[in-house]
């Protein structure tokens, strides 16, 4: 998949091995999914794919039980799912994807975050024709597998690239086969796979290693924030 992806994927990793703060992000996608398809996993997929994504991020059980309850209780908090666009250092295009209770404290701090680390918030839609969203999967190999046969299996359910890299399988495909694809990667036995929907950048730029601390930089503050669920930027 190329130089662009595997810094997408090393940088990623990097900055969600934070579990004091991917936890609760976790436990916000898995309480959403049980408030918009209910809490039983075998009804809703959606559900299924948040609890997945946590269990391969080696999240307790108890948090997972407590995030699926929590969308019945009668304080459950209703989430709103915006998304922001800005520029940061550089020339560089920063996507940010947000669940909310409350889109005022939101969009202050992230206006806060964009103009302390050399950015800023553009007009919503300015940039989203820059990133094209693709299902993204991820899980670990095992010796038994045949590569050839699941690549062959996963393009009759829209796989577009499949590659190996550390003893993990990495699978990409268009957004509209999200649920085609994870579906086929349960049939295959996969236990705590993660799988998201990703904006991948169309025209990625070249930044010097010192311009990509910078960005980075804004882009853990960013992830900081209770608030955001995901970033995404057009660094190659």
């Amino acid at each position: 998949m190329g130089r662009a992806f595997e810094y997408r994927r090393a940088a990623k990793e990097k900055r969600w091995d934070k579990m004091s703060k991917v936890f609760p992000k976790l436990a916000k996608s898995i309480t959403m999914a049980a408030k918009a398809g209910g809490v039983d996993p075998e009804m809703n997929s959606a559900l299924r794919t948040a609890i997945s994504n946590a269990k391969a991020e080696n999240m307790p059980k108890d948090n997972i039980e407590k995030a699926v309850k929590r969308a019945s209780g009668k304080d459950a908090a209703a989430f709103s799912e915006i998304n922001y666009e800005g520029k940061g250092p550089h020339g560089s295009l920063i996507f940010v994807e947000t669940a909310t209770d409350n889109t005022n404290r939101t969009v202050a701090n992230l206006k806060m975050t964009f103009n302390k680390n050399g950015g800023e918030i553009v007009q919503t839609g300015s940039l989203e024709f820059l990133f094209a969203r693709k299902a993204v999967i991820q899980f670990k190999k095992e010796p038994a597998m045949d590569i050839d046969e699941i690549e062959l299996d996963l393009i009759d359910h829209g796989l577009e690239e499949l590659s190996v890299n550390d003893e993990t399988i990495y699978i990409q495909g268009e957004f509209t086969a999200f649920g085609t694809l994870t579906s086929a990667v349960e049939k295959l036995g996969v236990a705590g796979f993660k799988a998201n929907l990703e904006r991948i950048p169309t025209s990625p730029v070249e930044l010097s290693e010192e311009q990509i601390k910078e960005v980075e930089a804004l882009i853990d503050k960013l992830e900081d924030d209770e608030d955001v669920q995901a970033v995404f930027t057009n660094i190659a």
